[in-house]
């Protein structure tokens, strides 16, 4: 099993990345889809996280009020520590859980926004990091997600810096360009990995 982790800033493209390598037969272990899952209504995740930030983080359906929340812990770096500390043993777990059920010849893709924060690069055979400028990071949040701008760059400053993520790069993606390029990097990419798990078995 090849194990390789997948990076990139807010607005990067990264789960376009993800998406890519699926077709062409990764195996993605996404945490952002876990992060979710592991605060669902009625889990224990969800009550740690009304119990450190009170009962206003909730949506009308009991539901955790995702916009709500990221505007209290992404302008106060102490909160965000806090949240992360509930919320990241419980992702590590269900992702070690979802690693265990594959293959032993998968290539096993792990989509982690915050790897480079939480310098998770050892636990990875390599780090592949989806690269972009930080005008086209701004452009992508504010026309195509809709934030406010203030909300966007809040949101960029609370992560690593891309000279940060790419110090811990093995593989970079530039996705400062067309989809079809893209697509044609990914390929490259693809076959590199592939490559990669063959010699491992070797």
């Amino acid at each position: 099993m090849l194990r390789v982790g997948l990076t990139g800033g807010i607005g990067a493209g990264k789960s376009e990345v993800s998406r890519l390598l699926v077709r062409h037969g990764a195996v993605l272990i996404d945490a952002d889809l876990i992060a979710r899952e592991v605060v669902a209504p009625g889990t224990p995740g969800l009550e740690a996280v009304v119990e450190a930030f009170g009962p206003d983080v909730l949506a009308a359906d009991g539901g955790l009020d995702r916009p709500k929340l990221g505007s209290v812990v992404f302008a106060d770096p102490e909160k965000l520590a806090v949240l992360n500390s509930i919320v990241h043993p419980l992702v590590g777990a269900r992702s070690r859980e979802l690693e265990s059920a594959a293959a032993e010849d998968d290539i096993v893709i792990h989509d982690v926004p915050l790897l480079a924060e939480n310098a998770l690069g050892p636990l990875y055979d390599l780090v592949v990091v989806v690269d972009v400028s930080p005008e086209t990071q701004l452009d992508r949040l504010v026309r195509l997600r809709g934030m406010a701008e203030a909300d966007a760059r809040a949101r960029m400053a609370a992560q690593a810096t891309r000279e940060k993520r790419l110090r811990i790069a093995d593989v970079v993606i530039d996705n400062d360009v067309p989809l079809e390029q893209l697509e044609g990097r990914v390929r490259e990419v693809w076959a590199d990995l592939v490559r990669r798990a063959h010699a491992r078995k070797e």
